[in-house]
């Protein structure tokens, strides 16, 4: 592994590695699986009990399973083969303390953002690919990671967990099928559940509402989705909003005042307080970091 992890016990033999949290140690690290450099733990078995994005920029030839804009995300617990990385000919891998995305009064497994790192998959691996347009973008921005994190200028830790945050939206895009997931696991009420909540997200609507869609009461409700997932169906309705507000600030050239309303809070004041409340920043601060924003003089 890398220096800012280290084996903290073993399971049945196998290691696991947890993120060292000091001062002086990165919130987000970036590791190159490139073919000429010997990987960490080659060879070895080993968990992780934090997240783990794996960028494919160039599989090997000749083509593997592995392709060309795959990106792997690798679920914390699970034992993970390190052999993955061997057709890999130029790849980043993202490792990252997920407590610096905040909500340390919660469990982690709790943010919307890391969701996917929950897939359940029997090896570990939640397998997406990303489009070749977006290829660009996740190329500049693990660079940016590096970038920031070699050179340690002032507000290089905000900088890095911003350009993380957008790596995790852009994952929770590609891995939208939750309705779906939710289904083969046989969670079929919780897979109604959000399809409710995406289905109706530009109206207003309420745990009343959705509860009533799925044919169950507010409260039996309330308890399975914050059993299930640790969060309240308000917190769901909330952060699926957010999601989509971020795609909109970032891909498109609408006024705020106009995706306030596209999410279903029409009210422009009461969208920007709840969207800096859950991401550090207002709507249109975030509109002008993002990288490579094509419409930041909009607002």
């Amino acid at each position: 592994m890398m220096e800012v992890t280290g084996p903290v016990r073993y399971r049945a033999g196998v290691p696991v590695y947890r993120y060292r949290n000091a001062p002086d140690t990165p919130s987000v690290s970036v590791m190159r699986f490139d073919a000429d450099v010997e990987q960490p733990a080659h060879g070895r078995r080993h968990i992780h009990d934090f997240p783990v994005l794996v960028y494919v920029e160039q599989a090997g030839d000749p083509p593997q399973l592995v392709k060309d804009g795959d990106v792997y995300v690798l679920a914390a617990g699970a034992a993970i083969d390190p052999t993955i990385a061997d057709p890999i000919t130029v790849g980043r891998g993202v490792y990252f303390d997920p407590a610096a995305l905040g909500g340390d009064d919660t469990p982690w497994s709790s943010h919307p953002l890391l969701f996917p790192f929950l897939h359940g998959i029997p090896d570990g691996l939640l397998r997406l690919r990303v489009p070749p347009e977006r290829r660009p973008m996740w190329s500049a921005t693990i660079a940016a990671i590096e970038t920031e994190l070699a050179a340690r200028a002032e507000g290089h830790r905000q900088a890095v967990l911003a350009h993380l945050t957008l790596l995790l939206v852009d994952v929770a895009r590609l891995a939208t099928d939750v309705v779906g997931d939710l289904r083969r696991s046989n969670q079929t009420l919780l897979a109604e559940v959000f399809d409710v909540i995406q289905q109706r997200l530009a109206e207003p609507l309420s745990l009343r509402d959705v509860a009533r869609s799925v044919g169950v009461t507010p409260g039996y409700l309330t308890t399975l989705v914050r059993q299930r997932t640790g969060r309240t169906v308000v917190d769901w309705i909330t952060e699926q909003r957010m999601v989509q507000a971020r795609r909109l600030l970032t891909d498109t050239d609408l006024p705020v005042s106009e995706i306030a309303r596209r999410v279903g809070m029409p009210d422009p004041g009461y969208f920007a307080r709840v969207f800096r409340r859950g991401n550090g920043v207002s709507p249109r601060e975030w509109r002008r970091r993002t990288p490579g924003q094509l419409f930041a003089g909009r607002a």
